[in-house]
This record gives structure tokens, sequence and C-alpha cells, in this order.
């Protein structure tokens, strides 16, 4: 609709076409996507991400973890298929792909939690991610205007540039992302030891209630 007051004008022109779609969802309907790269069960990555969740369902925004363990998503294999099919699909079709790419699609905000693996996000976590960029990419962007962000799980060190390679999965994607107290890393190499990280565990709590605030501010 166009009101015939041109302040009122200007405004409606500089609306994201993300703030239209999701203001016609209504807020029930904002939900989160974890996605859990890390190859190991009930690992540090995980608790860490259920973390967020609880977060984030404690504040009304329903959200679902799902474990790439469980899942066979194999890597891109640089056929350029999607871009010949247009149709929102990847041209693999013989693993778990297309379940999570649809979650994806249908999330408002995409969590990729990842440990770090010599220094870099697991291969489990990079073969999803690129091939929902390319497939995204080749099909008008599904991800546009969609908020996201890592979380990073390490040992003892290259956590930084594991969250830094995520982080520009979300940024080339046209993606909201928002921040906290410290970057969303944790410390942590057995199951559980994550959680005597404190400061770590308070930073993903802080994260998560942004999440929230910002999914909030777009309805």
């Amino acid at each position: 609709m166009i009101f015939p007051m041109k302040g009122i004008e200007i405004v409606l022109c500089l609306i994201p076409r993300y703030y239209i779609e999701t203001n016609s969802k209504g807020e029930d309907s904002m939900k989160a996507l974890l996605i859990c790269g890390s190859p190991r069960k009930e690992g540090n990555t995980e608790i860490l991400l259920n973390k967020a969740r609880e977060r984030l369902v404690n504040r009304g925004v329903p959200s679902e973890v799902v474990l790439l363990a469980e899942h066979t998503v194999k890597p891109c294999i640089a056929c350029e298929g999607c871009k010949k099919l247009m149709d929102g699909t990847c041209s693999i079709k013989d693993d778990d792909f297309h379940s999570i790419f649809e979650k994806m699609r249908e999330a408002d905000a995409i969590i990729v939690g990842s440990p770090v693996y010599f220094g870099c996000a697991t291969s489990q976590t990079t073969g999803l991610l690129h091939r929902a960029g390319y497939v995204s990419s080749a099909n008008g962007n599904f991800f546009k205007g969609k908020i996201g962000a890592p979380v990073v799980v390490a040992r003892r060190a290259g956590q930084n540039f594991t969250y830094a390679q995520l982080q520009f999965f979300f940024t080339i994607n046209d993606m909201i992302v928002p921040g906290s107290t410290y970057w969303n890393v944790a410390f942590g190499r057995k199951k559980g030891e994550v959680t005597d990280d404190k400061e770590g565990i308070e930073t993903i709590n802080h994260f998560a209630d942004n999440v929230a605030d910002l999914l909030q501010k777009l309805v």
C-alpha cells in the first residue's frame, strides 16, 4: 500500500524484503535451527548448542538441534547442477542433504556449531554449508535476511580461525549476524568439559538472548 504522505512512502521503500515476509508470518512462527557439525554425539559442541536452544525456547522461539553425526551429507562436487536444475535442489540425491536444507530454508535463524579440527571446521560442517550456499545462490538466495551465526569449541587453539571461517558463510549469504559479549567460542576436549568454561557458557547464553531479541525486532 502506498500512502500519499511522502515521508511514509520513503520509509516503506526502505523496509527490507525479509522484514515484510516475516511480519506477515507472525511472531509465533519465528523459529531457529541449530546445526551441530561434530561427528561425535553428546560432545561439547552439542552441549553448547543445546544451551542456546534452551535459552531460545525459554524466550519463546521454537528451536531444533540437528546433529550431522546422525546424517550423511556428501561434499559438493562442483558439478554446477544446482544452476542447471534451478528448482531449489542439489544434483546429489542419495544422502540426507535435502532434509536438512529444507529445515534451513524454513528457519528464521540458523546457528552452526563445529569443533575445531586442525584449525578449521569439520568436514561434516563444510560439506553441508558448501552445498547449501551454492543451491541458495543459484535460486535467488534463500538465506538473504535470515539471522545466522557460528558457535565454536576448541581444545586449545584454532577457535578464531574456525569462527571466522563459519562467519564468512553467513556474511556472503547476506545474512544478519548478531554478536555477544565475546566471540561464540568455548573450550573443552573430553565430553562435558565445555561446561567448565563458565565465560563460554555465559557468552552463548547472551548470544542466544540477542538472537531472540533480534527475531522479535524483525517481526
